[in-house]
């Protein structure tokens, strides 16, 4: 599948301007696994640790549907990897399908990208559980970014020991 990173817009409003920065990064993260094998993206970064490309998808399939899902739209739903609400389960890739956590992330930005279009505004507010008190689309949409920004850091280090790609 082809990936196209957009952009964002140099003069926009601010919704549009924050839709767009978080899919560059989502874009980003994409474009950071192309073209790899699935035992390239299974590839742990230095263990003990167990982090690779594909274990920042799957974590990032769970911090979607955490902050989009579960507190924004407030649906009573599990993580997708760990049913103890450790996201960190996630970044274990070393058995994972690489199929399923691509189809899981796509799924969950597709999920994302709805609730926040049929949100009314960015002061659109929901409570999380986590932090005990509410919290707008707006921080989520720039936590999200913040999210995807260190973590696609991470990944750029992990792209260049895979097989020495920078600047994507």
């Amino acid at each position: 599948m082809e990936t196209e990173r957009v952009g964002p817009p140099l003069r926009a409003g601010e919704r549009e301007t924050l839709r767009a920065f978080l899919d560059f990064h989502r874009a980003t993260l994409e474009l950071k696994c192309a073209g790899l094998t699935d035992e390239q993206l299974r590839r742990q970064s230095s263990p003990p640790s167990t982090l690779s490309l594909l274990g920042l998808v799957r974590h990032m399939a769970e911090v979607e549907r955490q902050w989009f899902r579960r507190v924004i739209n407030g649906e009573d739903i599990p993580l997708v990897w760990s049913d103890t609400f450790d996201f960190q389960a996630a970044y274990d890739a070393t058995t994972a399908d690489v199929a399923e956590a691509f189809e899981a992330w796509r799924r969950e930005v597709e999920h994302a990208r709805r609730i926040e279009r049929e949100a009314e505004s960015l002061d659109v507010t929901a409570y999380n559980a986590r932090w005990e008190e509410d919290v707008s689309l707006r921080l989520v949409m720039m936590h999200m970014m913040h999210e995807y920004a260190r973590h696609n850091g991470h990944a750029d280090f992990l792209r260049e020991a895979i097989d020495g790609t920078v600047g994507v």
